[in-house]
């Protein structure tokens, strides 16, 4: 039986493509955001250590996990043009869409294993477990535009983040059970630790299954992917040369450009929030204890993606009125406020407050810049280069911002002097939007 191709448009390809979503995004919220840096940070509480003798030196444990973000990211985005230009060219996206998913399930699947004796093959786990999401969810992204229809792009975009929030707090949830009540579910202490760190592991080795799992649904339904006509000649540095022409045709697309110097400016702060916000709470939160801010920590990161279902939608609802960039706008304006708000944070009841502000700005900015970027670009069905140069603006913003964030950090010794630094970027990025529709002037004869 020969299966049914669905239609650009069709209800079951915005489904299809959407669904991508509530699979991987467990990733982002179980692994990088909850429950692997409280694993992490247990690991060397119960070793007694705060460095580690590893790459020839004396590396604490927070600056090693941060240089293999950053290096992952590095990697995520020289990798993304070489893989643009060789499914560009072999009309096969879907193909490399598959392998970095699998590859990203399998290594959240060997976190199960990571431990401070064998540390350079857990790193190497958990560097994968990053390239694996960010490339997968990179080739998905350039899925859009082939999927919707300009006026479709911004509800389905919105519809995709508002089921990862919800698919990865249902995940989240589960895993915190087993790790708060781990003998509900068999889970005992032995040789190997304790029953909170067998749970801890447990739920990297869910989210492996998970994403694997639910995604087949999105690969049954997804077309292939679009042939490029050309040379196959240099296939693999393609990508590169297809970013150039881009660039070049940047030139003459002056509202796209303007869009995306001002989409790096903006989310080199978002990103950076989202990667630091467990840490700042972690540092700067008066919680009491160690329980209450573990409990209090993952409380504010379920109230982040709750929220940010909300948010995902009520963006894409305004948008429609006020237009995506007044929206954005918008969106920049209230993350100012945000960041001048969590300069002042000390007690829990703050942190929870600017959790709940953090997730109903997250999920929309980040479902609008997507859906934004799909209707600037022109007519072409060589839709994997352009997003592939939107996601490097992104990867590239977030290597800048993670770095220039800690710099701040250190050189005045708080991190919430590096807030009002991020708040700076959102009021530039703000500023930018405005001109993306002023028209060029035209030149004096």
């Amino acid at each position: 039986m020969v299966k049914a191709i669905a239609v650009k448009g069709s209800k079951k390809l915005l489904n299809a493509w959407a669904f991508y979503d509530w699979a991987n995004s467990v990733y982002s919220l179980v692994i990088a955001s909850a429950i692997f840096p409280i694993f992490y940070g247990a690991l060397f509480r119960i070793a007694g250590v705060e460095k580690l003798s590893v790459f020839g030196g004396e590396i604490a444990r927070a600056p090693l996990i941060s240089y293999t973000t950053s290096a992952a990211f590095v990697f995520i985005a020289l990798i993304t043009p070489l893989i643009s230009g060789i499914a560009d060219y072999t009309g096969n996206k879907k193909v490399f869409m598959k392998f970095f998913c699998y590859l990203g399930g399998v290594s959240c699947i060997g976190l199960y294993w990571f431990s401070l004796e064998n540390i350079y093959l857990s790193l190497l786990c958990y560097f994968f477990g990053l390239v694996g999401f960010w490339v997968s969810f990179a080739i998905n992204n350039s899925y859009l535009p082939d999927v919707a229809y300009p006026e479709q792009q911004d509800g389905v975009s919105a519809k995709g983040f508002s089921m990862g929030y919800a698919g990865s707090v249902l995940l989240l949830i589960f895993n915190l059970l087993m790790v708060m009540y781990p003998d509900m579910f068999g889970i005992e202490t032995d040789a190997s630790g304790t029953a909170e760190i067998k749970a801890m592991k447990y739920s990297f080795v869910t989210v492996g299954i998970w994403w694997i799992v639910f995604s087949q649904y999105t690969f049954y339904h997804l077309p292939v992917g679009n042939k490029k006509e050309g040379s196959k000649k240099n296939v693999v540095l393609n990508g590169f040369k297809e970013l150039k022409t881009v660039w070049h045709q940047l030139g003459g697309e002056l509202k796209l450009k303007r869009y995306l110097i001002a989409f790096f400016v903006y989310s080199m702060a978002v990103q950076t929030v989202m990667l630091i916000a467990t840490y700042f709470g972690e540092e700067e939160i008066a919680w009491g204890s160690d329980n209450k801010r573990t409990f209090g920590l993952i409380t504010s990161i379920l109230v982040i993606q709750v929220v940010a279902i909300l948010g995902a939608l009520l963006t894409a609802a305004v948008s429609k009125r006020l237009g995506n960039v007044k929206t954005l706008i918008i969106v920049n304006i209230l993350w100012v406020l945000i960041c001048i708000y969590a300069f002042f944070l000390i007690t829990p009841t703050d942190f929870y407050i600017a959790a709940g502000c953090v997730g109903l700005v997250m999920g929309g900015i980040q479902a609008l810049s997507r859906s934004t970027y799909s209707k600037f670009i022109p007519e072409t069905t060589d839709t994997t280069s352009f997003f592939s140069f939107y996601d490097v603006s992104e990867k590239i913003g977030i290597v800048i911002g993670t770095f220039m964030y800690g710099f701040v950090a250190q050189i005045t010794g708080s991190m919430r002097n590096a807030t009002i630094f991020l708040g700076l970027f959102f009021l530039v990025g703000a500023f930018l939007l405005t001109r993306v529709h002023k028209q060029k002037k035209p030149q004096q004869s």
